[in-house]
């Protein structure tokens, strides 16, 4: 069973009994989280191990699902889009559909808690509900809003400002809002099986079983079959510097049960690779962390070619492996990754294919930056930080008018 003490290994023993200093004085209030899905996605994976360990320090802590149709999920994938600066037709039976499914969930979620902690859009207007119930509420935005559809946002501001709270990724992604702001940056969990130490007994079994060549380099992207993480252009790259390097690539992937465009996605994936025997796609189940993690461990260098980010969990899942990771200069990416230092930033499928023959070719130079990597995640973005600042910001919604709170 998850503990928090089987974190102080990896960061200590103080901060394990600060974050247990803090939990007792959330004693008695009971904070339910809502999104929109339990598997596939940054979101869900935070939620599955945060949950129990916030039930170890003995705060009364719990996660729901809405429930939607295919319509529902439809729209709410344009809204992702669109947030993301994508264009989209927003139709105004779209706008109908959102609101009367998040009205069909008033009855299911349990919004009597203490505090209703919602994720993302999908579920945000379940806060017209909240004249009903007197307890707080705090919308957890986990999207890159900097270029968001102008009319989208004005639909739903309006819903934020509502809730007590809005919490967003990164600095870039904060918008002018009548509801106070907090800053809080996604983590990884270095215990969970995604990015646990691995036997190398394991690492070798699974690319045995995926009939990659552990002799040849390996290049890895991790994340679901989604246009905005670009896996058409990682492709296209890989082929730039296939001709200078016997590399191989590696699409390791799935879908979210929210994003009803992952199967187009992975259509145009495969016809873009062709019949390259090098090029392995794998539509993985949202269960293979394992596999994941033992992937990423066998990989010369770890991409995320992304688009679009609200932050990219997958660029600190590669960097705790101590691999040199390459990623899009995009939403949060930039807070993980200091250029040629703790890994590299890139622009364009060019741009992505010069490094990658770059660091192909200068493994020393390749080592170096997956140590400094490693090092910063260890610093910033683990769960345990995580923990602590969701924690305080829970604490903060009882002392509104304080600047300093006095534990």
């Amino acid at each position: 069973m998850q503990k928090l003490d089987h974190y102080i290994p990896i960061v200590g023993e103080n901060e394990i009994s600060e974050l247990k200093l803090i939990a007792q004085k959330l004693a008695g209030k009971k904070i339910v989280n809502v999104n929109s899905t339990s598997t596939g996605g940054g979101v869900a994976e935070i939620l599955n191990r945060m949950i129990p360990l916030l039930k170890d320090m003995g705060v009364d802590a719990s996660w729901e699902v809405i429930k939607g149709g295919e319509k529902f999920f439809d729209v709410t994938k344009k809204f992702h889009n669109a947030l993301h600066g994508k264009k989209e037709s927003i139709a105004p039976e779209d706008y109908e559909c959102y609101s009367e499914t998040v009205e069909q969930n008033y009855e299911n979620i349990s919004l009597e808690s203490d505090i209703l902690f919602i994720h993302d859009p999908q579920p945000a207007a379940l806060v017209k509900e909240r004249k009903k119930h007197d307890n707080r509420w705090v919308w957890r935005c986990h999207i890159d809003l900097s270029e968001r559809d102008e009319q989208l946002w004005n639909f739903l501001k309006p819903l934020v400002e509502r809730y007590d709270a809005a919490v967003f990724s990164a600095p870039a992604f904060a918008q002018e809002l009548l509801t106070p702001q907090v800053l809080i940056a996604p983590s990884i969990d270095p215990l969970s099986d995604k990015n646990k130490e691995l036997p190398q007994d394991t690492i070798n079994e699974v690319v045995s079983r995926f009939k990659i060549n552990p002799e040849r380099p390996i290049v890895t992207q991790v994340s679901r079959f989604d246009y905005l993480k670009d896996p058409v252009g990682v492709i296209q790259a890989y082929k730039m510097v296939k001709p200078y390097v016997d590399c191989q690539l590696v699409l390791a992937g799935g879908s979210a049960a929210d994003d009803p465009e992952g199967a187009k996605v992975l259509a145009d994936v495969q016809e873009e690779a062709g019949n390259d025997p090098d090029i392995f796609i794998l539509n993985l189940p949202p269960t293979s962390h394992i596999e994941i993690n033992a992937l990423q461990r066998a990989s010369t260098i770890i991409l995320q070619k992304s688009l679009k980010e609200g932050f990219g969990l997958t660029v600190a899942e590669g960097l705790w492996k101590g691999k040199p990771v390459i990623a899009g200069a995009v939403g949060g990416i930039p807070l993980q990754i200091t250029h040629k230092y703790s890994g590299i930033l890139t622009h364009s499928v060019e741009g992505t294919a010069y490094w990658l023959k770059q660091l192909l070719q200068s493994p020393d130079y390749a080592k170096k930056l997956g140590e400094n990597g490693k090092e910063h995640v260890r610093n910033n973005f683990l769960l345990t930080r995580h923990l602590r600042d969701y924690l305080l910001l829970f604490l903060s919604l009882y002392h509104p008018d304080k600047s300093l709170i006095y534990l």
